[in-house]
């Protein structure tokens, strides 16, 4: 390890914090995960990929996590967590994870259709009655494949919540919906693909009204605590929570920056939860095994969802999860980005393998090096020539 990392920069000019990241774009993990069985050869390809990667993008800090057979196998944190505080990151630094925060609504939704609490087909105001109703019916199945017609940010306008929220809301749910829930629908329900954040707002009304709890208590109970992720939790931007990073970005001109700040408390659904690289691979090997929901739902979620037009979207979508395709294997997971992050988690269930990638600087794509990696994982092993 490179012992200048180690420096105090508390007092440094930000060019000289800059410069740091440089340097640590090039080292070994500040602090690696529990030691698993993870093939050192393996293991070099990915933290050169890391370094290549952050090097690049000069991201303050990066989480990894590895799944192979199902298991948990290795996780490092590399660069800061914190620069000003000189906090490295680890595997149990906290990141955003934005949209990646729809897959997780998304399994605790499926779990309440394999328990006949929820149908996917019936209208809306079944279970979430706050929702008006509409021209149309649409349904939680629509909702959750962005096919509802329900719109995303307003990018364009002064009080859109993505670009200058800083209230904190209790009822993230109820708050959530106030912000979209009397606005017109683009589309008619099933004809066009539609990205849209606020529809996981009203996916968790959903949620709350089939199991009769809110939608974060069950979260905890039939998603995180059955995972094993211990560390997962609301994005509570006035609450004190341990190993929370900073989040940063960078301008126009190069220089590393705070984000601006953002409360997520109003979607919690779509892009509110926090969790870390271990918590994010429990969950990986949790779902590779079959122990959140049947495998036959799973396939289901990974599906992809096609509009009545009969256009295929850019990025192809099933319920809660993008599909993609590593070198002829079959992958799914989800990007996130927002104020301060960069996120994305990969599976491949016919090679039982996944891996999590979590930056702590928007804009970095992050899904570039998690499919990377998962290639690397994928590829197969060539037996050296006698």
């Amino acid at each position: 390890m490179n012992l200048a990392l180690r420096r105090p920069i508390t007092r440094a000019p930000v060019a000289r914090a800059v410069l740091l990241l440089a340097v640590a774009a090039l080292f070994v993990p500040l602090c690696q995960g529990r030691e698993q069985p993870l093939a050192r050869k393996q293991r070099t390809l990915i933290e050169s990929a890391v370094a290549r990667f952050m090097a690049a993008k000069h991201a303050p800090g990066l989480s990894v996590a590895v799944v192979e057979d199902s298991e948990y196998r290795w996780s490092g944190g590399f660069g800061f967590a914190d620069l000003e505080g000189n906090v490295p990151a680890t595997e149990h630094t906290l990141y955003r994870l934005a949209s990646i925060s729809k897959t997780l609504t998304a399994v605790g939704a499926m779990q309440l259709w394999e328990r006949r609490q929820l149908d996917l087909d019936a209208p809306v105001q079944k279970y979430c009655p706050s929702f008006p109703a509409k021209p149309w019916m649409l349904t939680t199945r629509q909702v959750m494949g962005h096919v509802a017609g329900i719109r995303h940010y307003k990018s364009d306008s002064q009080d859109d919540p993505e670009t200058g929220n800083i209230r904190h809301f209790g009822d993230p749910i109820q708050a959530g919906l106030g912000f979209f829930r009397d606005d017109p629908l683009l589309t008619q329900p099933g004809a066009h693909y539609h990205y849209s954040t606020q529809g996981y707002t009203l996916v968790g009304c959903v949620m709350e009204g089939a199991s009769g709890t809110s939608y974060a208590d069950f979260m905890r109970r039939h998603v995180f605590i059955p995972a094993g992720m211990q560390q997962t939790q609301a994005d509570d931007r006035f609450a004190i929570i341990p190993y929370r990073t900073r989040f940063y970005r960078r301008t126009d001109s190069g220089a590393v920056e705070n984000a601006d700040f953002l409360d997520s408390s109003y979607k919690l659904p779509g892009g509110g939860w926090l969790s870390s690289a271990e918590d994010m691979a429990r969950f990986e090997v949790a779902i590779l095994k079959d122990q959140l929901l049947h495998r036959a739902t799973l396939e289901l979620m990974w599906k992809q969802v096609k509009p009545g037009d009969g256009t295929v979207a850019d990025d192809r979508y099933g319920l809660g999860w993008e599909i993609q395709n590593a070198d002829g294997v079959a992958a799914f997971g989800h990007t996130g980005g927002q104020q301060g992050t960069s996120t994305a988690f990969l599976i491949a269930p016919a090679a039982r393998v996944g891996v999590v990638v979590l930056a702590n600087m928007e804009g970095v794509k992050s899904g570039e090096l998690a499919l990377e990696i998962l290639q690397q994982l994928t590829a197969p092993a060539v037996t050296p020539a006698k």
